[in-house]
């Protein structure tokens, strides 16, 4: 399987850690926090927690406090197709491709629910023809892109389909919640919008760099499935964000590191970039250690974090569209990502 299309798209307003303070001290909501739950976002918001901006699909930014059902649904509605299709636009534009050429489309997504999904509403922008095969893939939380991947892998080897549309897709602010938990309010502070798009293909496009999957494996650790996951609450969804999580990322992302690239006989020295999900700023701390990694091998991640904060699923997809658009050296590249589960994917990837 070959990515020989990739874009990524995010709402156009972009706010600071700052607006959101100040936004959020006259906001109603605030007022009803405990003392202790507002010096936690006092520091989250103004401290170095690596996150400088996040683009929201907010305007203005006090509908992010207008916590009811219903406002937050029809925040996904808006949002949700329109970010999917303005990514998926861009690949097609990358790849050379038109809607024609497609056999399947696949779309992940775990901040709202639709029925039908997301691929009925962007099938349907996109122009892609009637017989296409749509899937929609909920409920994998910030990792789901590497399954999606590995979904439209599997298409792609069984002969099924010559190419695969490939959406991660997450309107976080669709998903804001307050009370005096403290992973509930770190997560309001964390969480950005955005979506991103690549094009799967059995052979590779002689027109564009040559990214080509290898190999790939997952994780699944059940009994961690509490300390990161969502839950229902009044109607609404609400992140359940423990502070295992950055130690729980680190140990799971070393174990499917050290399997996949054991099993493709290749050395963990020979990786040439490494494209992470961050989830924050204590989880690049952990992922660095554990790994054995300099800081500077998880810039792309890092940079990614500050301009958009953690975007969930297509997190992962903007450090790679990162590290082509740097022109990162080639060879051996690492993909991996985490999230609800407690669940944690790796891929290798070779590049020229």
């Amino acid at each position: 399987m070959f990515i020989t299309g990739l874009s990524t798209a995010a709402p156009p307003r972009r706010y600071g850690q700052r607006d959101c303070w100040e936004a959020l001290q006259v906001a109603e909501p605030f007022s009803l926090l405990r003392s202790r739950s507002k010096v936690i976002l006092k520091k989250v918001l103004l401290g170095d927690n690596g996150i400088d901006t996040r683009h929201l699909a907010l305007d203005p930014l006090t509908e992010a406090f207008d916590l009811n059902p219903e406002a937050l649904h029809a925040r996904f509605v808006r949002h949700a197709p329109a970010l999917a299709t303005q990514a998926a636009t861009g690949a097609l534009t990358d790849a050379g491709l038109g809607p024609d050429d497609f056999d399947a489309l696949i779309i992940s997504t775990c901040t709202g629910y639709l029925c039908p999904g997301l691929t009925s509403y962007v099938s349907e922008r996109l122009g892609l023809r009637a017989d296409v095969l749509t899937l929609d893939l909920v409920g994998q939380g910030c990792g789901a892109a590497l399954p999606n991947l590995r979904t439209a892998e599997a298409l792609l080897a069984a002969k099924r389909c010559e190419n695969v549309l490939s959406i991660c897709v997450e309107v976080c602010s669709a998903a804001f919640y307050l009370d005096n938990d403290p992973g509930v309010l770190i997560s309001a502070c964390l969480f950005g919008d955005g979506a991103a798009a690549a094009v799967l293909t059995r052979e590779p496009n002689p027109n564009r760099r040559r990214v080509e999957w290898k190999t790939a494996g997952s994780i699944l650790s059940a009994e961690h499935r509490d300390y990161l996951r969502f839950e229902q609450r009044d109607g609404m969804l609400r992140n359940i964000l423990s502070r295992q999580v950055p130690s729980l990322a680190a140990k799971h992302a070393a174990r499917v590191f050290s399997e996949v690239v054991g099993k493709a006989g290749v050395p963990s020295g020979q990786i040439s970039a490494w494209i992470m999900h961050a989830g924050g700023r204590d989880v690049l701390l952990a992922m660095q250690e554990r790994l054995g990694l300099a800081q500077q091998q998880l810039e792309r991640s890092a940079a990614v974090l500050r301009e958009f904060g953690n975007l969930s699923s297509p997190f992962v997809l903007f450090v790679l569209q990162t590290a082509l658009a740097d022109n990162a050296p080639g060879g051996l590249w690492w993909m991996s990502s985490f999230g609800a589960g407690f669940s944690c994917h790796g891929a290798l990837l070779e590049v020229e």
